[in-house]
């Protein structure tokens, strides 16, 4: 897809000093970064367990939910990119000069604080706990211990501010959780024609619906919009042509993503062919790894605590990081990773998760007080997105043009109704 396309046309006065061919060469080994991180993030303990329950109980049935989820993710998070190489400023900054009025900044402030806030805390404990439980299968070592261990890695991690070392480690866990899931996948031989009905065919099931949302809920998350548009200014730095390292950026976006979806899609195929299709019901991944024995046999345990080891550790990095840029910008502190405020968000998010891993406390009521949060953000993030991406004083020649405008606002208006729904249903509106 051409630029044009996507963005308005290129400015008249545009410098052509520095050719993009060059830059591209001196790029191309390490193109791939950011894209790799959001995919990292929303492929956790929530998405395997979320995708192995619907592959046992549906089949492929809802897998059009997760192309739809991903296509969208990359729509959203293209923008999001765009937004950070053309201005070098995240989402949060780019809000705060959106809302000049006090009353308004203030309470797009609250909201992204409370949702992301809460929501950051409460996943981490999950994503926390998850991977811990995948190296307690195998180790039998003691959980809170492994817990503690495990936040200190993940902060040790974080720490250092290296956005280079996030990007390898993270991106080492995306081929494992790929190669492991795709490798299932072919194993148990799921049947090719209703794959892929049920990727292009979208129907829902009697007492689906909310197993839909939660497909695409843990795809197209709030705060990757505001990491992603801090991600691409690590990446690609001041120095390089912006529509060169916006052309970067969308390659890096669209395949990363997607690799993240066909991992998802992986998961859902092996709980297809391995369980729904034995008539085995799942509820844990548990009942996953005893439906794989009959064909990994003694390997089914360390295969899938592998899988869930990568997606879990994945997503307890990724979470601090991108709650940190998302708070830091949006109250409009220093999103530099080694700046206090940054430093002070992700540790408060990773102490608050610990404690709820270590201290064994049920997170069932923060975590439907975080999911009407986050219910109620998505929308409006991604509405608040549409209106900067068309802001001619703040975008430039980098604004929407018509093809992103058209996708940015068919999805605006499908995650605000199914958000409505989701409302609706915590509301109990739906019986």
């Amino acid at each position: 897809m051409k630029d044009a396309q996507l963005g308005a046309p290129e400015a008249s006065g545009a410098s052509k000093t520095n050719p993009a061919p060059q830059q591209g060469r001196g790029k191309r080994h390490s193109r791939f970064g950011p894209g790799l991180i959001i995919a990292a993030s929303f492929i956790g303990p929530g998405t395997i367990t979320t995708s192995i329950v619907t592959g046992a109980s549906y089949g492929f049935t809802l897998a059009w939910a997760v192309v739809f989820s991903i296509i969208a993710t990359i729509v959203l998070q293209e923008m999001s990119g765009r937004l950070g190489i053309a201005t070098r400023l995240s989402l949060g900054e780019a809000l705060r000069t959106v809302f000049t009025s006090k009353l308004a900044r203030g309470i797009m402030v609250v909201l992204v604080v409370a949702a992301i806030g809460i929501g950051g805390a409460s996943y981490a404990g999950g994503d926390t706990t998850g991977t811990a439980l995948a190296l307690n299968t195998v180790t039998g070592l003691d959980m809170r211990m492994l817990i503690v261990i495990l936040i200190l890695l993940i902060g040790a991690l974080l720490w250092t501010g290296s956005y280079k070392a996030i990007e390898v480690v993270l991106t080492i866990m995306v081929v494992i959780l790929g190669g492991i899931f795709l490798l299932t996948a072919l194993a148990v031989r799921p049947p090719v024609g209703e794959m892929l009905a049920g990727m292009f065919i979208p129907t829902v099931p009697s007492g689906a619906m909310l197993t839909t949302i939660a497909l695409i809920g843990t795809t197209v998350v709030p705060y990757n919009l505001f990491l992603q548009s801090s991600l691409v200014q690590e990446k690609w730095g001041r120095e390089l042509d912006p529509r060169a390292s916006i052309r970067e950026s969308r390659v890096d976006t669209a395949v990363s993503i997607s690799v993240g979806g066909l991992i998802t899609l992986a998961v859902m195929a092996t709980a297809m062919g391995a369980m729904y299709l034995n008539g085995l019901a799942a509820e844990t991944g548990e009942d996953l790894t005893r439906a794989l024995e009959p064909l990994l046999g003694d390997a089914a345990p360390w295969v899938f605590a592998a899988g869930l080891f990568a997606a879990g550790f994945t997503s307890a990095v990724a979470g601090p990081l991108g709650a940190a840029y998302a708070i830091s910008g949006t109250l409009g502190r220093s999103t530099d990773l080694r700046s206090t405020p940054a430093r002070a968000v992700w540790i408060g998010i990773l102490v608050v998760g610990g404690l709820i891993a270590v201290t064994g406390i049920n997170p069932v009521q923060i975590i439907i007080i975080a999911q009407a949060a986050n219910g109620l953000l998505l929308p409006i993030i991604a509405i608040f997105l549409m209106i900067v991406m068309n802001s001619k004083q703040l975008m430039g020649a980098y604004r929407n043009g018509p093809v992103a405008n058209v996708f940015g606002w068919i999805i605006c208006l499908i995650v605000t109704g199914l958000s409505g729904y989701q409302l609706g249903d915590l509301a109990g509106l739906w019986g």
